[in-house]
């Protein structure tokens, strides 16, 4: 796969590039996109074909008959987590955001606390508050540019009415792998405050240089009486407007809550969504390799540029291909900071306070691009804050 390959994206109905102008006031004509967290490189050629073989076919119906589908899941989790799973714990949903939607709904009640850590992907808040839970946040230190949990503050803000925690790994937008001393300290805390734990686990493919991804099951498999595990091809294979990810739950009594909110809700099949995933997770580990690699040295390119500019300093990814920078030490407000990166050097990339108030310094930076843009874009960046 050349990931080097300037792909097109403009009038394709890509959020990424034709909303660019509406939501940022960037034009594609001479500005970079990079908010949406998807890639502009093309899929595995397994996923183009599994879509040309339907068009071959003419069958364009209901989906069933999801074996196959299931069975190149727990293929892949096994080869890559080393993650035994059930077939029949897998349940298929239209993305991870319906997903965590579903978990709610099946798990808490409303007015329920709902607890995250911010800085985070901002759709957990999102949609929290949308089912008529509260959003209750636990704010990461910021140790020497690296996140870490603070469980001993979080505990202390605990009012008795918490009954969820959503928990993001590797996390998004800081890019960190926990490590199993952390998922464990975050498994005991699910335990000792009866907490159902739904980790979203969407970017676990996506892991650079030395650093290991653990699925939160493997943690402790005692609490599996408690654990929703959110997993998807999506993200790892860019294949993310499919609008297909898994749900998936080991204990039975869990299982049985979950199915009857998802029938509720007539949560059913989609025959290009898991053609396209069973073919990525059968036939996709090279792709991957390959992408990780190319990924991994992008984020290199992009934190050195990024970090000769005075008071900028964008976080070392383990994971995920998401720069997360922080301009803090720049001294300029939040305005400044996006009319520079908007205005002057013309990217558009994710405002840092979606993610939480803690974030309101910082930008997010989508890096899986072509190496040519990531090098455009730091340069552009540098020129914009060269007088900082």
């Amino acid at each position: 796969m050349n990931f080097d390959t300037l792909i097109k994206r403009e009038n394709t109905h890509s959020m990424k590039w034709d909303m660019m102008q509406k939501n940022y006031d960037v034009a594609p004509k001479d500005g970079i996109a990079m908010w949406v967290a998807d890639m502009d490189f093309a899929p595995p050629q397994a996923v183009t074909d599994a879509i040309k073989t339907m068009v071959e076919n003419q069958v364009f119906g209901y989906y069933g008959a999801d074996q196959s589908y299931k069975d190149a899941i727990c293929g892949w989790m096994s080869r890559r987590h080393n993650w035994k799973i059930d077939p029949d714990s897998i349940f298929t949903v239209h993305g991870l955001v319906n997903g965590v939607a579903l978990a709610l709904q099946a798990f808490s009640e409303p007015g329920d606390d709902i607890i995250i850590f911010t800085p985070v992907y901002h759709q957990f808040s999102n949609i929290i508050k949308a089912n008529d839970r509260v959003v209750h946040t636990s704010e990461l230190l910021n140790i020497n540019g690296r996140y870490e949990l603070d469980l001993t503050g979080l505990e202390a803000s605990l009012t008795g009415n918490e009954s969820m925690m959503v928990f993001c790994s590797p996390h998004n937008p800081g890019g960190r792998v926990w490590t199993e001393g952390e998922l464990n300290s975050v498994v005991d805390f699910c335990i000792k405050h009866d907490l159902i734990l739904v980790s979203d686990e969407i970017h676990h493919d996506i892991v650079f240089g030395g650093a290991k991804h653990i699925a939160m099951p493997l943690i402790n498999s005692s609490a599996n009486d408690r654990i929703i595990m959110l997993t998807a091809a999506t993200k790892s294979f860019n294949i993310a407007g499919c609008l297909t990810g898994n749900v998936i739950i080991e204990n039975l009594a869990l299982r049985n809550k979950f199915a009857k909110v998802a029938k509720a809700g007539a949560i059913g099949g989609h025959a290009f969504g898991q053609n396209m995933c069973e073919a990525a997770y059968a036939h996709g580990d090279q792709w991957m390799d390959e992408c990780t690699t190319y990924l991994e040295e992008n984020s290199k390119i992009f934190d050195r540029a990024i970090n000769q500019i005075a008071g900028a300093n964008s976080m070392k990814l383990e994971a995920t291909y998401l720069a997360w920078v922080d301009f803090s030490g720049t001294g300029l407000s939040k305005e400044e900071i996006i009319d520079r990166v908007q205005n002057i050097a013309k990217i558009a990339a994710s405002h840092g306070h979606q993610f939480g108030e803690n974030g309101k310094l910082f930008m997010r930076f989508n890096i899986a691009c072509p190496k040519s843009l990531v090098i455009d874009a730091a340069e552009r960046l540098q020129a914009a804050f060269s007088d900082v």
